[in-house]
This record gives C-alpha cells, structure tokens and sequence, in this order.
C-alpha cells in the first residue's frame, strides 16, 4: 500500500539573496577541518552547470504537461536553480582566487552532462538523472540542516548559504520525479539505473575535484593521505554523515516511491520566519543552527 504523501510547501524562489562572500571567509572555513571544508567547496562546483543540466532535462517534457499547478512549479525550480548557479558562481569566484582550476572543473561537468549524457542517452534518462540527483540532494540538505553537529562550527556565511539552498531542494523535489512518472512515462527500470549512475558518478567527481583542491593547498603526499583517511571515516562511520541517510536513499528504489511521502524537516518552518522578520539569510542560518543545537 502506498505510503500516504506529506503536503508539499509552495516552491518560493528567493533572488538577491546576499551571503557575504566577498568577506573575509577562512580558506578552512569549515571547523578549520581542509577536508571538510573542501568536501563542500567541491559541491559548488558541481552545482552551476548540474543546476542548468536539471532545468535543461525538467523542460524538455514542458510542452506535453497540461497541468497548471506543475507548470507553475517547474517556473518556479527554474529560478530556484538558476539562482542557485548564480550564487554558488560568486561562492566559485572565492575559489579561483584560491588557485582551484573551477574553470577547468566547469569545462569537464560541461561535457560529461551535455556532451556525453544528453548527446548519447535518452530523454527519460537524463530526466532520471535530474530525478535522482534531487533526491540525493534534498536528502542531504535535510542531514546539514537538521544535525548541528556537522556545519556548527563553520563559518556563518557559507553555513547559511547552505541552509537556503536546503531549503529550496527541499521545497522543489518532488518537481523532477513528478514529470518523469507522470509526463515521461519514466520506468522503474529508468529510475534505478539513472539512480545508480549517480550514486557512482557523484563521489567519484567529487573527490577528484577534492584531490585537486588539496594539491592547490600545498599538502604534501603524507598530508593528503592522513586527510583522506580521516575525512572518509567522518563520512562513512556509523552515525557519520552518510549512514543515516541510508534509509531515506533506498527509499527512491521502492516502486511505490515519492518524494512526498518524506516531510520537510521541522526547522523548514522555523527558518522560514526567521527569514522573513530577519531580511537577513545569515541571521536565519544563524538562528536555525541555534535551535537546532538547542533540540
């Protein structure tokens, strides 16, 4: 039997939203942890070009859906994930002064998404990987959110970037799949092997871009090898930052599975007020992360 669906809140695009990031952020500005940190600044670099390949693979199917409420949904991911690239470009900026290739790095997520991915596979595939490529990040938005154990000590700027950008995911996930089960006629076969070309594909691109930052850094072999092993291990231990997504990631494999029948997190609510009497995304970072830790 079907699980019953969670109500879904509305799809807010937030625009001029101003972090701060020409301020003087810590190069480590993640628990002065080069691992950590560099484990999210390797995720924005990924998201510019992985942001327009989702909205590319969402309007593909846009003139074959009558529905009102969904065409106005996937106008309003449109500008979620057109701002999204736009802020983590500026967030991308502080890297390339840095000394990281992100050129370099945006070149090669340019051919392997459209390419290799859109010039070799179908359609549906490519809405599979956009569908599941949500999925892992609304997942993983609601572990940074709701666990202050992991971004408590970073810096508050790039802290809540990452909660705005959480939040939205969460926000619009159900967008993507949506128009595959229900437009693109997507099969279940589609949906597991476009979800296991992510789970393979996003590690791997991640952690070489990783080796690369690490490099620019000036850690030397031994550095870089005590890096890695202590930073997989605060990724992958039991109650790391993974395991406990596990449950919520085979979630998506289930025929019956919607992106609805999991709840935004309960400091959706909360941020959101925080947002609005605020003005100020990194007081509302801040004040989520407070309550959070308070919880």
């Amino acid at each position: 039997m079907p699980q019953p669906q969670a109500p879904a809140p509305a799809i807010v695009p937030r625009e001029k939203m101003d972090f701060g990031l020409n301020g003087d952020i810590p190069r480590f500005w993640l628990d002065n942890d080069p691992f950590k940190t560099r484990f999210f600044d390797a995720l924005s670099t990924l998201f510019p070009v992985g942001e327009r390949f989702f909205i590319t693979c969402v309007r593909d199917f846009k003139e074959q859906i009558t529905d009102a409420k969904l065409q106005q949904d996937i106008k309003d991911f449109t500008r979620q994930e057109a701002q999204h690239s736009m802020v983590h470009t500026l967030y991308n900026n502080r890297l390339k002064a840095q000394g990281v290739n992100v050129d370099r790095i945006l070149q090669r997520q340019e051919h392997r998404l459209f390419g290799v991915l859109r010039k070799h596979t179908s359609r549906q595939f490519t809405l599979g990987i956009t569908a599941a490529a949500e999925h892992v990040t609304a997942i993983m938005a609601d572990c940074f959110v709701e666990r202050p154990d992991i971004m408590a000590g970073a810096d508050a700027r790039i802290r809540a970037l990452y909660v705005w950008h959480a939040m939205e995911e969460m926000e619009h996930k159900g967008v993507a799949f949506d128009v595959l089960r229900d437009h693109a006629h997507g099969s279940y076969s589609n949906r597991v092997r476009s979800m296991l070309l992510v789970t393979c594909l996003f590690p791997y691109h991640t952690f070489r871009i990783m080796a690369h930052m690490f490099q620019v850094d000036g850690f030397s072999r031994a550095q870089r090898t005590k890096l890695w092993l202590k930073g997989l291990w605060w990724l992958y231990k039991p109650g790391g930052v993974f395991a406990p997504l596990l449950g919520k990631y085979f979630a998506y494999l289930k025929p019956s599975f919607h992106p609805w029948q999991d709840p935004v997190v309960p400091s959706y609510e909360p941020w959101l007020r925080s947002l609005h009497d605020s003005g100020d995304p990194i007081e509302a970072g801040n004040q989520l992360y407070r309550q959070v830790a308070r919880t």
